[in-house]
């Protein structure tokens, strides 16, 4: 994965939340934390009500020509010149990197770049769109942090463990082969679904190992596998996107 190429500089602090298919299906206090956050920081916050999705299940499938039906919809809905801040490193990735590729002969790749210039991963954007270094309150837990295939090469979960780490009463916890792919991949899971949770549970090994209280993550599908997979073996893991961990943590300051 390749870091955001050539940011468009963050001229203001009105932003664009995209939230995600998984937020809107799943997890939406995910997309209010982020909200609460983005607020908290002094930001404009819009929300585009023609959203739909990234594209990236299409892409990853192999489905090009669907995939670009859904990224240029994307484009037309988060014009303008204003920062597109996701609370996904996937999501994120798939805007910056994914539909790039998949744009390479077509005549509006212009257009799709352009936006992807201006898509940040919501942590990569506290911490180095606006400078935010560290994080105020207290949340009184031992974390794990579970970095995403997509965050790789990124900016973004650097950026995470910086706020998580600089909490009062956080404590980050190593865990082995903390680098391992959870098994999720999107389509990945519904083509191969035995590897797939063969790949979840050596990850929920490792974590376990390391008792944490809270499993940390920026991607709500990674939380999202990884917790039902946990369930159904009858050991659940408490399961949190780091926007609500940092939302919380605002809420027992003292």
């Amino acid at each position: 994965m390749m870091p955001n190429p050539g940011r468009t500089p963050i001229a203001g602090k009105r932003v664009q939340l995209m939230a995600t298919c998984l937020c809107d299906a799943f997890h939406d206090d995910v997309a209010a934390a982020t909200v609460e956050l983005l607020e908290h920081l002094g930001c404009e916050v819009a929300f585009p009500g023609g959203q739909t999705c990234c594209g990236q299940p299409a892409f990853n499938g192999g489905d090009w020509a669907a995939s670009r039906r859904v990224v240029r919809h994307t484009v037309r809905t988060f014009s303008g010149d204003d920062p597109v801040v996701v609370p996904s490193g996937s999501c994120a990735a798939m805007l910056f990197h994914g539909a790039a590729l998949e744009f390479e002969r077509e005549p509006d790749l212009d257009d799709v770049e352009s936006l992807g210039r201006r898509t940040w991963e919501l942590g990569d954007f506290i911490v180095n769109g606006l400078g935010v270094k560290s994080w105020p309150g207290r949340f009184e837990s031992a974390v794990a942090l579970h970095r995403s295939c997509h965050t790789r090469g990124t900016a973004s979960s650097d950026a995470v463990a910086l706020l998580l780490g600089s909490i009062a009463g956080l404590r980050l916890v190593p865990f082995g082969e903390a680098e391992q792919c959870c098994g999720f991949g999107g389509t990945f899971s519904v083509g191969f679904p035995h590897i797939s949770a063969a790949m979840g549970d050596l990850k929920l090994g490792h974590v376990r190992a390391a008792k944490p209280d809270v499993l940390v993550s920026g991607d709500t599908s990674c939380l999202m596998h990884l917790s039902g997979l946990a369930a159904r073996e009858g050991f659940p893991v408490r399961t949190m996107h780091f926007a609500q961990v940092l939302r919380d943590a605002l809420k027992r300051q003292p």
